[in-house]
């Protein structure tokens, strides 16, 4: 199998990545044990180095995305205990072990991480495209956040000297760092003292794709008051509930899709505009992109994933002005911002944009820098020059 094409004059040939036709590559992530953003950049890799098979500290099928059951996944000794594929963060006092453990026979190593997968070991290069260096580590706050029992809070203050001293060291392994934001640029030069490149992470999202309405919420899809859209985990640093608050006592209508702890607690406090929904398919999830009026989200995003995915159909987003977000929302050209997560601040925010107009061309066109076809040829680029010409 080939992947990456090389141009020749006016002749393009094949370049494999398969130890025969090109150097080795393999891909490295933390853990294959939810569905989000960074599992989604490890598809993109995949896609990008279809031989390469995928090392990563633990793996549950049933969490993450299926398309990783026709993958070579390959798991440390702890995937043995299923309840640390639960519950990852569980497993903290174990993971710099387990990661030390890991040993990956490649030319270069393709890492997606976000704490761990930096650490393992390899006989050839080391490219990490990082989420951001460790949240535990480094904006604990943020980390602990939804953590009620503080038994993690105390453990993190008794071992993080000795986490951190095994991160940094592990960061030194690396030969190049790709952010996948501006933010996280800085927060590596921070945290290590590496400059690193920034490379936004891929939108698989696609408008060529078979579109399935949801039953649920089919006759909210109407021109004359299309509902909005909140695609996120349901965590407490995700701000879900504030978002839910903002729509309590207007007209407007919010669909939101994600799973997590706090989905209980949004389910108390909607309201009979808003709608809750989960584990849906990628063309109910087209669907919803399509027929939505924008995206919001109020998260402290490292990367401001959703946005992108709402603008591949042209729709225009809502959301912080924070973090990730900033790198992949134009104000006034692909959406607008709010200040505060909180429902006052984005419940004014709806009043603004409900004022605006927006080009779906120009978005549509925003939306073009960060297809899966771009992000593959700065792989191979990156690639290509961690090794000897072959």
């Amino acid at each position: 199998m080939t992947d990456g094409l090389e141009r020749n004059g006016s002749v393009t040939t094949q370049r494999a990545y398969d130890g025969v036709d090109g150097p080795r590559v393999v891909i490295a992530h933390d853990y294959l044990t939810q569905r989000g953003g960074a599992e989604k950049v490890v598809l993109s890799m995949s896609k990008a180095f279809p031989d390469a098979p995928i090392y990563t500290l633990l793996y549950d099928p049933a969490g993450t995305y299926p398309e990783f059951a026709d993958r070579d996944v390959r798991v440390s000794p702890l995937n043995r205990l299923a309840f640390f594929r639960k519950q990852h963060r569980a497993a903290l006092p174990l993971l710099p072990a387990a990661a030390s453990s890991m040993f990956v026979d490649a030319d270069v190593v393709v890492t997606s991480s976000s704490g761990w997968a930096h650490g393992f070991r390899t006989n050839g290069a080391k490219l990490v495209h990082c989420h951001t260096p460790a949240h535990w580590l480094y904006t604990p706050d943020m980390y602990l956040k939804d953590q009620g029992d503080g038994i993690k809070r105390g453990l993190l203050k008794v071992a993080g000297p000795a986490l951190k001293a095994w991160d940094r060291r592990a960061a030194r392994t690396v030969d190049r760092y790709l952010a996948v934001s501006t933010m996280i640029k800085d927060r590596i030069e921070g945290a290590y003292g590496i400059e690193a490149d920034v490379l936004p992470s891929p939108v698989a999202m696609r408008t060529d794709v078979e579109v399935e309405p949801v039953p649920a919420v089919a006759e909210w899809a109407t021109e004359d008051q299309p509902f909005y859209l909140c695609v996120s985990r349901l965590m407490p640093y995700k701000n879900v509930d504030k978002v839910v608050r903002a729509f309590a006592g207007s007209d407007r209508r919010l669909v939101v899709v994600g799973r997590g702890p706090e989905a209980g607690h949004i389910e108390s406090i909607r309201t009979p505009n808003v709608a809750l929904l989960s584990d849906l398919t990628d063309a109910q999830m087209a669907w919803l992109y399509q027929s939505c009026r924008a995206l919001i989200a109020a998260s402290y995003e490292d990367y401001g994933l959703t946005p992108i995915e709402a603008a591949v159909w042209g729709k225009p987003a809502v959301v912080l002005r924070w973090g990730g977000f900033l790198d992949t929302v134009i104000d006034g050209v692909t959406g607008t911002f709010f200040d505060e997560p909180q429902a006052d601040s984005i419940a004014a925010a709806l009043d603004r944009f409900a004022t605006l107009s927006f080009d779906p061309q120009l978005i549509c066109k925003h939306a073009d820098q960060f297809t899966e076809q771009r992000y593959s040829q700065r792989l191979y680029e990156a690639v290509d020059g961690l090794v000897a010409p072959c």
